[in-house]
């Protein structure tokens, strides 16, 4: 096994050399004149200091209080294979959403040498593993200073890029929820998160966070990183076909944790509700084996082992989502990837937060919604509403989610060029990102 400083000299000189390239490769693009396809599109890499980025992968191991991550830094980001042979599929840590979007970003076909020319500057800071040194290290009574010391050096070296249009055009990504960074700024003593979204610093630049909240424009919510990550168009096709062929023997399923406690909750209602299905299953029907099937992921048991709850849900018709500790899961995109029709029990678990990947005006087409109140409060059975739907409208729902398939994965790194032609989630965040920035910059110059 390599030591882990060597694997992270071995990729920052990797980082260097692919940059150098890169950029030799840009130079050339803009000689030979790909204006068209890059108007409007082209995006200038901030050279930032290490201690913003590489230099935080190699304190992987140094918070007692959170497991070490060194395991998951692994072929940049996506974690170890799940077995030697895999060629897709990962141990893939959210929380190396940062480092998978830097390496992806290194191949985007629009990077310019010229910040005055870019479109939008992308910021390669890993901010989530920057701000464990305030959740779990010594530094977690000053939490409030989490990404002052990056503004200081985007005012200190070469502040003309951040001054040209005061950091509107630049953009960053966050593999936490936004709420873990957004605590105000005068709380005593601090609460849980840091409070980058609150410095009036940088109001103005756009942040993809793993989930945003509903009221700042700055924020946008991108799909949770799954463990599949194909490296060309015939494993992705092949996983595809694999989802339509399923079997699907349960009607429902749920994959997760919680549920236990004794005050009502939607966790609660669901386990009880499938127990009781798993006790009194004498007339499934449907063409049914059995009502509803609950994978316990408590403790973490399944966040780094797809197998676990990957084969239940390609056996499923629906998986349940009810919200957590905040409204989002991962097990949403798991489930998408799966052909599992996600049914939510609020707006903020997807249909608020995720409108560049899973839009809304087709959201009634791929998922089903029942209010977490009428379930909790006014004894409404799920398993219920979900027999009444028609299998003929199942069947379409299941199709339009195999087409939301490559929408949410992100692909592997290099991968070949058939795959790179399907926009996939980093090239929809970053299409959408473009967008954001170019009808923010219209905003401030339109007249009153």
């Amino acid at each position: 096994m390599v030591p882990m400083k060597s694997s992270i000299t071995t990729f920052a000189s990797y980082i260097s050399i692919i940059l150098l390239l890169l950029n030799l490769v840009a130079c050339e693009t803009e000689i030979e004149g790909r204006e068209n396809e890059c108007k409007k599109r082209w995006i200038y890499i901030r050279k930032l200091p290490p201690r913003f980025n590489l230099d935080l992968l190699g304190k992987c191991s140094e918070y007692p209080l959170l497991e070490d991550f060194c395991p998951y830094l692994a072929n940049h980001g996506l974690g170890q294979k799940t077995h030697n042979r895999s060629h897709s599929w990962y141990r893939t840590d959210p929380l190396m959403l940062e480092l998978i979007f830097h390496r992806r970003m290194l191949e985007y076909p629009c990077l310019t040498q010229d910040p005055f020319s870019a479109d939008a500057v992308y910021l390669p800071y890993y901010a989530t593993l920057d701000a464990l040194r305030y959740l779990y290290g010594p530094e977690v009574n000053s939490s409030a200073d989490h990404g002052l010391e990056l503004f200081d050096f985007l005012q200190d070296d070469e502040p003309s890029i951040w001054n040209r249009r005061n950091g509107h055009d630049h953009f960053l990504v966050m593999a936490r929820p936004a709420w873990d960074f957004s605590q105000p700024l005068d709380n005593d003593p601090p609460l849980w998160g840091t409070s980058f979204l609150e410095l009036p610093e940088l109001f103005n630049l756009t942040a993809l966070t793993l989930e945003s909240r509903a009221w700042p424009w700055q924020e946008h919510a991108v799909p949770y990183p799954t463990s599949f990550h194909p490296p060309n168009l015939g494993l992705l096709e092949s996983w595809v076909q694999r989802v339509r062929r399923s079997k699907r023997s349960a009607l429902a399923l749920f994959v997760g944790g919680g549920g236990v406690s004794a005050t009502p909750n939607i966790r609660r209602s669901i386990r009880s509700e499938c127990d009781n299905s798993t006790s009194n299953s004498t007339d499934v029907g449907g063409g049914y084996e059995k009502l509803c099937e609950v994978v316990d992921c408590s403790n973490g048991v399944c966040e780094h082992d797809p197998l676990r709850f990957m084969r239940p849900m390609l056996q499923a018709s629906f998986c349940l989502q009810p919200p957590g500790d905040t409204p989002t899961r991962r097990s949403t995109f798991d489930s998408i990837i799966a052909g599992c029709i996600p049914v939510f029990f609020e707006d903020l678990s997807a249909r608020s937060q995720y409108g560049w990947h899973l839009p809304d005006n087709e959201f009634d087409g791929f998922s089903v919604f029942i209010a977490k109140e009428d379930v909790v409060f006014k004894g409404l059975r799920i398993l219920d509403v979900l027999r009444r739907i028609p299998r003929s409208r199942v069947r379409r729902m299941r199709e339009k989610v195999m087409e939301l398939i490559p929408r949410v994965v992100y692909r592997k790194h290099n991968s070949s060029p058939g795959l790179r032609a399907k926009k996939d989630a980093f090239d929809i965040a970053v299409d959408g990102t473009l967008d954001k920035i170019q009808s923010r910059l219209k905003e401030l110059v339109s007249p009153l």
